[in-house]
């Protein structure tokens, strides 16, 4: 049985492949679904909230999100799956309030309709392609894997033990575990892919402080997840490139404010 990380918010599937690629990879056009209405302004900083999203039944809301955040939300991406190729000012962000039709959608649903309202309000043009980005390789220490075999099909769960969060798992790949990194904010400036040639299942448990914590507020006895990695689990993660699906962003104009 697949591994299931449970988070505390949500259920998270692991990826299927050791290549980044995007959860879902739709295509680029503008989807059938649509918001019943929208309302869309510009939120000069400094912003209370960025990136805030929360909803309602059919009523949604986001607050300060950029365009790439709102491309992100749209196409369940990572900041790396995008490359907007005009100008793009990391400083205009945007607040979104959006109203959907017969009743309360569900996330996906939801995506393919701020899909629609990027392609319409922000004249968004784009289209997905494969190219070389910048990843993580999980591969073999000097030493060898410090890994225990799975002897059970059990579950697994992440939590937090003061600034570190934990993965603790009966049963995974080394595959999933690379994926997991990502899933769980532990690695977040790249992919990473699993090149350990290692196969079958493992039990381990990990621990590390997340990447955004460790940037915006360091402190004594953060534990990185390059270190965490090599100590705990006798891997490591090596700066590499592979090929992956990227969202292109041909062309936008900025929405005027209703």
């Amino acid at each position: 049985m697949r591994l299931a990380i449970i988070t505390l918010a949500a259920s998270l599937a692991f990826a299927q492949s050791s290549a980044p690629a995007p959860p879902q990879t739709p295509a680029a056009t503008v989807p059938a679904l649509a918001f019943e209405v929208a309302s869309i302004r510009a939120h000069p900083p400094p912003l209370p909230v960025v990136m805030g999203f929360s909803s309602s039944g059919p009523r949604v809301h986001l607050e300060g999100y950029t365009l790439r955040g709102l491309l992100m939300e749209a196409y369940s991406l990572r900041s790396y799956q995008i490359r907007v190729t005009p100008h793009e000012d990391p400083n205009d962000f945007y607040d979104v309030l959006a109203n959907a039709p017969g009743g309360s959608p569900t996330r996906d649903q939801f995506r393919q309709m701020l899909q629609s309202l990027l392609a319409e309000r922000f004249q968004v043009k784009a289209h997905f392609e494969k190219q070389q980005i910048p990843v993580y390789a999980l591969v073999i220490a000097k030493g060898g894997p410090k890994l225990e075999k799975s002897t059970s099909d059990g579950h697994g769960h992440v939590g937090v033990n003061g600034r570190n969060q934990f993965l603790e798992t009966s049963n995974i790949t080394m595959t999933d575990l690379a994926a997991s990194l990502n899933l769980n904010t532990l690695v977040t400036d790249r992919p990473v892919i699993d090149r350990t040639g290692l196969s079958g299942s493992y039990k381990l448990r990990i621990e590390a402080t997340p990447q955004p914590r460790m940037s915006a507020n360091p402190q004594d006895g953060d534990l990185s997840i390059f270190t965490a990695v090599q100590e705990q689990l006798g891997l490591k993660l090596e700066p590499s490139t592979a090929m992956a699906d990227i969202l292109v962003v041909d062309s936008f104009q900025p929405p005027t404010e209703n």
